[in-house]
């Protein structure tokens, strides 16, 4: 994915105040050949402010992608409040049409408006923030077996009564993977469709990810089953044929789920797919539906993104997780690579693996990471990724003790868009292990448990092209650590607080970075993270991290075997783990500057994976 640097002002870089009344870049480079005077704009704010609505003018998205412009544009507004009938009719007036309004996010719309007319719907009193409706595509032997869960199945924790929301390209209900034990009766308890084409799975993705979630190995004699293979799927169709959606379908995917909470027993949403960042957290649409799920009770597990290996930015990689991965409050997963054994200790991380902090708010990305390089799992066959890679990526049976003449029914695929479910899996199996537990005591749980031991470097060569990629295990990189299934089931720390992502703070005076809490960091008026934070009051990492421009490899400290889940120390010193730097480091943290891509990019990548 290529990646462009733009210009962001400083106030939008520190989260403080957003700038009024203006357009951001991705919206400005559609209006700027559609101008609208002066005297126009001024007429209609002063007509809509007649309504009586809140004033407060917007802000605009940011981004770069030049296009060239259409009379009409698709766009989420978000609104300071629920919009009255007056502030309707100014939209109305401006030329807006309504598509589609949500029943768990009143304060948001998605609307069809004339080009020319953003500028003025931008400035009409009660409009907090207008963005385009983006769009968003898809980013088990060893793999359960490598994080514990194989054997937690063995005794007894297999996710049953636990409803995993699968927001992705579709999912075959047909699989007898995905059916009750010795049954004809499907796991997949409900089917709805946001694209227009029905629930089935013509891309190939869902499926997959599913059966990692929860395939019982139906197929295998149980050689390939999922996390949790008792769990109940709920399959929220957003991406098409292609493996694309936009941000209003999974929004209105999230809104039904939290709809659907009581009656599936919704607990996790997996959303193995992302798009870029183009704005901070509290202003993202995306990240405003995760949190909504979040704050109903439901743990939100996200793809981190495949961009891990993209220097095109000059920052090796580094500033490369997708919305809304970006989130503090969701789970970020990264992949690693199990390296053809199910032993941990000689797994390494997946190159393409995205890495934070997060672009704009600088949160602490991934918060773990899991399996995701070479991952088999349920196979569509005809489906648009089954035509594309083909027998090379398919299973033969006689892997499994069947014949080799027999269809194949297992596929491989590789990214992050194959950890993620290894996540959701893991969280199905704490919440049916204690049905009280919440979403920031599963999080806190599952980094604090997570595998502290890792090499300081390691090399990845890419098998389609021969080139070589060397990763390092920083917090950047593998976040808490690497998931541990087994241990996170034996623990009972419970986390005494809030579990948001912990934030990195650049000092330009000393050039060092200093992890911290996220309520130490001045986000403005409207966040409140709440009176207790899991990761205490100070610095969470340890003051020690230092990334100047000569350093290299090294400083010590990041989360040890041993927790102090204290209001003063959150992590104490145990098994170090290596933080590492380069140059790019030092761009990410400019005074004016920051990145956003150009196209959104896969939470999949290519068939053959790397070595």
């Amino acid at each position: 994915m290529k990646r462009s640097l733009i210009l962001i002002c400083s106030l939008l870089l520190a989260g403080s105040a957003f700038a009024q009344g203006t357009i951001s870049p991705d919206l400005l480079a559609m209006t700027a050949s559609a101008p609208v005077s002066v005297g126009s704009l001024a007429g209609s704010a002063s007509t809509a402010a007649s309504t009586g609505s809140v004033a407060n003018s917007a802000s605009a998205s940011a981004g770069l992608k030049t296009t060239s412009s259409p009379t009409t544009v698709t766009v989420l507004v978000q609104f300071s409040s629920v919009p009255t009938t007056a502030l309707a009719s100014s939209l109305g007036s401006s030329g807006a049409v309504l598509q589609k309004q949500f029943k768990h996010f009143p304060k948001v719309q998605v609307l069809t408006v004339p080009v020319a007319m953003v500028p003025i719907i931008a400035k009409l009193p009660g409009v907090k923030y207008i963005s385009l409706n983006r769009p968003v595509v898809r980013h088990l032997d060893l793999t359960t077996a490598t994080v514990g869960s194989s054997i937690a199945n063995q005794s007894g924790w297999t996710g049953a009564g636990v409803g995993v929301a699968v927001i992705d390209s579709g999912i075959d209900v047909t699989n007898n993977d995905l059916n009750v034990a010795h049954s004809s009766t499907s796991r997949v308890v409900y089917s709805q469709d946001f694209v227009g084409t029905g629930t089935q799975d013509f891309y190939g993705h869902g499926t997959h990810v599913a059966g990692i979630i929860g395939g019982n190995g139906a197929n295998s004699g149980g050689f390939y089953a999922g996390v949790a293979p008792q769990v109940n799927l709920v399959n929220l169709r957003v991406l098409d044929q292609n493996g694309s959606g936009t941000d209003a379908q999974v929004i209105e995917a999230i809104d039904t789920a939290i709809s659907l909470q009581q009656t599936y027993n919704i607990r996790v949403i997996n959303l193995s797919l992302g798009r870029d960042v183009y704005e901070t957290w509290q202003l993202d649409p995306l990240c405003q539906a995760v949190e909504a799920a979040y704050q109903a009770g439901i743990v939100v597990v996200v793809a981190a993104g495949n961009d891990g290996r993209d220097n095109s930015a000059g920052t090796n990689g580094y500033g490369t997780i997708t919305a809304p991965g970006n989130d503090p409050w969701v789970i970020t997963v990264g992949a690693m690579k199990t390296n053809g054994t199910t032993d941990p200790s000689d797994d390494t991380i997946a190159s393409y693996s995205s890495k934070g902090p997060s672009l704009v708010d600088n949160f602490v990305k991934p918060d773990l990471v899991a399996p995701g390089n070479m991952v088999s799992s349920l196979r569509v066959a005809g489906s648009t990724l089954d035509v594309e890679y083909g027998a090379a990526n398919q299973v033969s049976p006689t892997t499994y003790g069947g014949s080799a003449s027999s269809p194949s029914v297992y596929f491989v695929l590789n990214g992050t868009s194959m950890a993620t479910p290894v996540v959701s899996g893991a969280a199905a199996l704490l919440i049916q292990q204690n049905p009280a537990i919440t979403p920031d005591e599963v999080k806190g749980r599952l980094m604090l448990t997570a595998n502290k031991t890792f090499p300081t470097s390691s090399v990845a060569t890419d098998p389609t092209t021969g080139l070589q990629y060397t990763s390092y295990y920083d917090i950047f990189t593998v976040g808490a650590g690497y998931l541990n299934v087994t241990a996170a089931l034996n623990s009972t720390a419970m986390a005494p607080g809030t579990c948001p992502s912990p934030v990195a703070v650049y000092d330009a005076a000393t050039g060092t970075v200093a992890i911290v809490n996220a309520n130490q960091v001045a986000w403005g008026s409207q966040v409140a993270w709440g009176s207790q934070v899991a990761w205490g009051s100070q610095v969470a990492w340890g003051s020690q991290v230092a990334w100047g421009s000569s350093v290299s490899s090294a400083t010590q400290v990041a989360w040890g075997s041993q927790v102090a889940w204290g209001s003063d120390v959150s992590f104490a010193v145990a098994t170090p783990m290596t933080q590492s730097t380069t140059q790019g480091f030092n761009t990410l943290w400019g005074s004016t500057s920051a990145w956003a891509t150009e196209t959104p990019g896969a939470a999949s990548i290519s068939g053959k994976g790397e070595k």
